[in-house]
């Protein structure tokens, strides 16, 4: 029964959002974007207070969200680790105990509406934002990202261009906007009406289209070393995504894998990272 609700309850929301848009399409845009944007999962859960509370550091405020950050001293490098959608910073313990070892000093934070952060909901803008403020506080050398966050620390480099960045790293992320927003349409079956509205929102809001996102074409400006892992039968984000990024990315290597999933926590995956950055 509960497996069915939660089967139906999309398509619910997709009709609503087709009625609405018939009188409201602006007001369905703005209601359709939170709804995407909702984070439903991802706060601390008590098997993970302990690794996180031993390192918290200060809240910084950025669009009247607090984002806890944390911190793992070393002499070396800074590096800046952004989580992805729906997780937080917890994710990288396998790849912080390498990084220690190594003596690199690490800082993460997790998203707004994630870990300990404040809000509710999440999107790329807004991520930039953060990852823009901890840039600024921390000065990192090097930026590692896990799949929403691999794809907003290319799109944050974009328009930010952080000139002391040397290495950027990122794991299992999607690169073409338009394909997350067909993905919703598919799973809400909302009609184009709906996903034309949703465009003008974000153009109007964000100042791009739908279509402009994407960071195959954002990194061709890019001038950074990139290394990218994705797996083959990623189920979450398309391996070609990071195919495409690839092929534009001059100064980047691409490791790809096959079984490994989308979160990559393996030995073999954090081992690369460090060989990466210790070159």
């Amino acid at each position: 029964m509960k497996k069915l609700f939660y089967k139906i309850l999309p398509l619910a929301y997709g009709k609503y959002f087709d009625l609405y848009a018939l009188f409201f399409p602006k007001k369905t845009a703005k209601k359709a974007f939170y709804f995407f944007c909702t984070i439903r999962k991802g706060r601390v859960l008590p098997h993970q207070k302990e690794f996180l509370d031993g390192a918290k550091k200060e809240i910084i405020s950025i669009e009247n969200h607090d984002i806890q950050t944390y911190q793992w001293p070393g002499s070396k490098e800074t590096v800046l680790l952004v989580h992805g959608w729906e997780s937080n910073t917890f994710r990288w313990r396998n790849l912080i105990k390498k990084l220690k070892e190594a003596n690199y000093n690490i800082i993460a934070f997790d998203a707004p509406g994630h870990g300990y952060s404040t809000g509710k909901y999440l999107y790329a803008p807004l991520y930039a934002h953060a990852i823009q403020a901890n840039i600024d506080k921390h000065q990192p050398t090097h930026l590692i990202g896990h799949s929403l966050g691999g794809m907003t620390v290319i799109y944050n480099e974009y328009i930010n261009k952080n000139e002391f960045i040397d290495k950027i790293v990122t794991i299992g992320s999607p690169s073409e906007f338009y394909k997350l927003m067909n993905n919703y349409q598919n799973i809400l079956k909302f009609n184009n009406r709906v996903l034309v509205a949703l465009d003008n929102y974000i153009k109007d809001r964000f100042g791009f289209h739908v279509k402009d996102f994407s960071t195959s074409e954002y990194i061709k400006s890019n001038t950074n070393k990139g290394l990218l892992f994705h797996d083959k039968l990623d189920k979450i984000a398309p391996y070609i995504d990071s195919e495409n990024v690839h092929k534009n990315w001059k100064n980047s290597k691409f490791v790809t894998t096959e079984g490994l999933g989308h979160s990559m926590h393996q030995e073999s995956v954090n081992d690369e990272i460090l060989n990466f950055l210790n070159e």
